[in-house]
């Protein structure tokens, strides 16, 4: 397999710790966002959406949208499962990986920000507040979903919806918010930090020449 991505984008984050914790092999492919990489044909005619992650299997069919990457993970690789079997356990960690996935990361990309700053005339400062409204938003309503009383986000083992908080809360430190609010929040990246697939999946870790290029 191999991993197209990012290195400091969260969705790619959140795919490069769920194959580290299957326990599975792939070569790490660079694709430079901020150079306009994704928009490139080659890579249109892999991934039509322009954005990563995309995994290409071994037979070449081309897997993109990271949840949609880890559910296909989870059904051929199920151990350590990343989603529960049980239906409504399983609809609680959907329920509060889309709170990330869908309600704050979708209007706090890299293609939001730019069209803030190139047809709004944004400046760096209003795009901060921009990115840091819709993230306590979502933050707050994930702070009240966490299970107070478990390691991870609803368990004792880390899911797919652990992967989607640590990798947010990873851009929320970057654009400097204030974290204080959300305790839940902070265990759980603690819980994550503390795992070595996920920690080898960091962003930090991928920050070389080869990563960027």
């Amino acid at each position: 397999m191999t991993l197209h991505g990012y290195w400091r984008s969260t969705t790619t984050f959140r795919v490069r710790a769920a194959l580290n914790l299957k326990g599975l092999a792939y070569a790490w492919e660079p694709v430079d966002l901020l150079a306009g990489a994704q928009h490139a044909a080659g890579f249109v005619a892999m991934n039509p959406a322009q954005g990563v992650p995309a995994l290409v299997l071994e037979d070449g069919t081309v897997l993109t949208q990271s949840l949609a990457i880890i559910a296909w993970l989870d059904a051929l690789h199920p151990e350590p499962r990343l989603l529960p079997e049980d239906p409504l356990a399983r609809a609680r960690v959907e329920a509060l990986s889309h709170v990330v996935a869908m309600d704050i990361h979708p209007v706090n990309n890299l293609r939001v920000v730019d069209r803030l700053h190139d047809v709004f005339g944004a400046t760096q400062a209003q795009a901060r507040d921009w990115m840091i409204h819709w993230m306590e938003r979502g933050f707050a309503a994930a702070e009240a979903m966490v299970a107070p009383e478990a390691t991870f986000t609803l368990g004792e083992a880390p899911g797919m919806a652990d992967l989607c908080l640590v990798a947010q809360l990873y851009n929320a430190r970057r654009w400097e918010m204030d974290l204080a609010p959300y305790p839940n929040l902070r265990r759980v990246e603690a819980a994550c930090h503390a795992v070595p697939e996920i920690a080898a999946a960091h962003p930090d870790t991928h920050q070389t020449p080869e990563a960027i290029a």
